[in-house]
């Protein structure tokens, strides 16, 4: 198996290998990409009875969907205020409903296919860093109004009762929401596949695309897949075959850390199994692991590979900032992983060409995400609703190339001072 060193790895439940593509074949629609937005689709292809073959260059959740927070909850990288205004109100609403729709069809698929070594935890609470309780309160209630969404609200003495930092002033939490092992998520949806008749070959790159005729190619190193849909599900880790693709998103990298098992003197900090996120534009987030044995903490973003070594110094001095009591608590492990980012910080979901679909662009938000975009591409597919037109308006625009970067970069460390400013006046 192709993966990095992660917790994930090293908890894998299913450490199966799959073939690499050889010779030709033939098949309905072939995906190119093998996390969770790739498998979501090959997965509803299946159980409609189509046949599917999925090609991934590494293993199954070797980006981003296998080594990310594990988080699973409402919502994409960008807020409503701003979907609305490329969207409009109406299909801004429509859009956040299928964002539920992807957190509750992830729980769904782990009950249906019996995947235990998911682990799924109920429970994600977001927090202020500043005193702004109002704010969060308004938004509970709007939540409830617009989508029967119901958010509990925790002021400050009941949040510094479960997170013992004075860092934390209010916050909101989630109850349908949970996090989860999403790696052994991923081999338990493609294990399914499989069972269903689906075809997964790894270490197989696609190398060249034909897709102006009726049947189209998609070409390995050792074979040829014949088809009549394609489907492109890649991340942060798309290579130059697809350039009108690759071209409309940035890849971003991000940091995890997991600690030594220290479960009383990470109690002494942390009295809750909810995941936790605070509401800067980069923040913390993390969740304890191992049934309270050990921490996740994850955070920091950068515009190119950085030295794993040097952000999780960065880290620790976000987590003993937040925690000075977990000054002594030692970090065994961390890695690095790249997402993908459009230019307008939503997935980019539709139809490139009659038969040439994309599904990608998670960044931020990705396991409910990617999840409703595998299903709205497969929706489209078998020609069950046209839903994944309602991203239209989030089309393959170009990031920017170094320049994008640039501009990314800049747009970061800008948002972290305001977010220094806002909790230095509180």
């Amino acid at each position: 198996m192709a993966y990095p060193d992660t917790y994930y790895k090293r908890t894998i439940s299913d450490a199966r290998a799959r073939p690499a593509l050889s010779g030709t074949i033939e098949c309905d629609t072939v995906i190119v990409g093998g996390g969770l937005a790739g498998l979501t689709t090959a997965l509803q292809l299946c159980r409609a009875g189509q046949s599917v073959v999925l090609l991934e260059a590494e293993s199954v959740g070797f980006g981003a969907s296998g080594r990310n927070g594990g988080f699973v909850s409402p919502g994409f990288a960008t807020g409503g205020d701003e979907i609305a205004r490329m969207a409009g109100a109406e299909a801004a609403r429509s859009i956040h409903r299928l964002s539920i729709e992807g957190v509750d069809f992830v729980r769904d698929t782990i009950r249906e296919i019996g995947i235990e070594a998911a682990a799924p935890q109920p429970g994600i609470s977001s927090v202020l860093r500043y005193d702004g309780g109002d704010t969060l309160k308004r938004h509970a209630e709007a939540m409830a109004n617009t989508y029967g969404y119901e958010l509990e609200y925790f002021d400050t003495d009941r949040i510094r009762s479960v997170l013992k930092s004075k860092r934390y002033f209010q916050g909101l939490r989630d109850g349908r929401a949970f996090h989860m092992h999403p790696l052994n998520y991923l081999r338990g949806v493609a294990g399914e596949i499989e069972r269903l008749g689906g075809r997964i070959f790894e270490h197989s790159p696609a190398e060249r695309c034909e897709l102006d005729g009726a049947e189209k190619v998609v070409t390995t190193a050792g074979g040829r897949v014949k088809t009549r849909q394609v489907v492109f599900t890649t991340g942060g880790y798309t290579g130059g075959l697809n350039r009108r693709l690759k071209r409309a998103f940035l890849p971003i990298a991000t940091y995890v850390m997991v600690s030594e098992e220290a479960p009383e003197l990470i109690r002494s900090a942390i009295q809750t199994t909810d995941a936790i996120g605070d509401n800067r534009r980069a923040g913390d987030y993390y969740r304890v692991i191992d049934g309270g044995k050990r921490l996740l903490w994850g955070g920091r973003i950068t515009t190119r590979a950085a030295s794993t070594a040097s952000l999780v110094a960065e880290l620790r001095a976000e987590m003993t900032g937040t925690y000075p009591q977990l000054s002594g608590l030692k970090t065994e492990l961390a890695w690095s992983g790249l997402m993908s980012y459009a230019r307008h910080l939503m997935p980019q979901i539709g139809q490139m060409q009659p038969g040439v679909w994309h599904c990608t662009a998670f960044g931020g938000h990705g396991l409910n995400t990617t999840a409703m975009g595998g299903k709205l591409i497969a929706e489209a597919i078998l020609g069950e609703s046209d839903r994944y037109k309602l991203f239209k308006p989030f089309g393959l625009v170009w990031a920017g190339g170094l320049a994008g970067l640039a501009v990314a970069q800049l747009t970061y460390w800008k948002l972290q001072a305001q977010d220094w400013w806002r909790e230095r006046a509180a």
